[in-house]
């Protein structure tokens, strides 16, 4: 009986890369462009899954599960759960911050097919503290939709940490305030010195001097911002390091009571030049600089987004708020 061939060894397989530990596997780069994205932006932007759920008309438990799934996705964790809601941790922050770009290009590239087809909608959305949003920045929106009528705009008043909220958050294409300190996630895309300045009815004794400082200034009553406003901190620290006492005879949330009250008595205030413009020409008060070191390192900025692209009109409403502010 013939014997049957021998059975050939199997070909040598060559050796199998190993996938190291766990948490080393890659990103699953899809989970950047489905609706769990826009789920986790919300709870981002609100701090509160539940908030979160409100705003989406969703369940709390709906939102949960596209968060772990895009943490899952992600391979990592992307916020710190706390007792009173979550907050972004740095892989969290990271996100955020390319969501809302990607976010807002989308829309960008939208209109700019709805120009194509004839159909262009221009609109600049502004946010501003009080003293830019009242008089200041609607002259130079109507002076910009003389040249350029196709343009809407809208205008939110805010405090100077909503103004820098909403323009990481995407809600506003354009922030305008003071400050004091550099911004993570914004490009200052304008910054102009904005010293405080003493604001004093113009019959005041101490309206003829060329300078004054905040020891002279508090042997008068003040009116002073509430002590939520950056001002009124700014201030309180510079009394403080002073020893200086003072005495705050009127309160308020908003700039402008503050200014007719200081018309109408010998209170002190305390203002931006910017915001104080149509005030000054209207001769009631007058400004006078104040010596303080303090006093002289706030600066006008223009704030938008880190690493957006802006739709044409954002952009060239900045470039006619540089030539006006410069000028030109």
């Amino acid at each position: 009986m013939a014997s049957s061939p021998p059975t050939p060894a199997p070909p040598r397989s060559k050796p199998v890369a190993r996938r190291p530990a766990a948490r080393s596997r890659s990103v699953n780069a899809r989970a950047l462009q489905e609706p769990a994205l826009q789920h986790f932006l919300e709870v981002a932007n609100t701090g509160s899954i539940t908030q979160a759920a409100a705003r989406l008309n969703l369940a709390p438990s709906a939102v949960s599960r596209q968060i772990a799934r895009l943490e899952r996705e992600m391979d990592t964790l992307l916020f710190e759960r706390r007792a009173r809601g979550v907050v972004l941790n740095s892989a969290g922050e990271l996100l955020a911050a390319h969501a809302r770009r990607a976010w807002l290009d989308m829309e960008r590239v939208a209109e700019e097919i709805q120009a194509l087809r004839g159909q262009r909608k221009d609109k600049v959305k502004l946010v501003a503290t009080e003293g830019f949003a009242y008089d200041f920045l609607p002259a130079l929106v109507a002076q910009f939709q003389a040249r350029q009528p196709h343009v809407s705009f809208s205008l939110d008043m805010a405090v100077q940490a909503e103004v820098v909220r909403r323009v990481r958050e995407g809600a506003a294409d354009v922030g305008v305030t003071v400050n004091l300190t550099s911004e993570r996630d914004l490009t200052v895309e304008l910054r102009h010195p904005a010293p405080v300045l003493a604001v004093l009815a113009a019959g005041h004794p101490l309206a003829g001097k060329r300078h004054l400082t905040l020891a002279q200034v508090v042997a008068w009553p003040l009116a002073l911002p509430s002590t939520a406003s950056t001002l009124r901190r700014l201030l309180d620290v510079c009394f403080s390091r002073q020893g200086l006492a003072y005495q705050s005879r009127f309160t308020s949330d908003h700039l402008f009571p503050l200014v007719a009250y200081a018309a109408e008595t010998q209170a002190i205030t305390f203002c931006g030049e910017l915001a104080l413009r149509q005030h000054l020409q209207q001769g009631a008060v007058v400004a006078v600089p104040l010596r303080d070191r303090e006093m002289t390192e706030r600066h006008f900025e223009v704030q938008t987004l880190a690493g957006r692209q802006l739709p044409e009109a954002a952009r060239a409403f900045i470039d006619f708020l540089r030539q006006r502010l410069e000028g030109g």
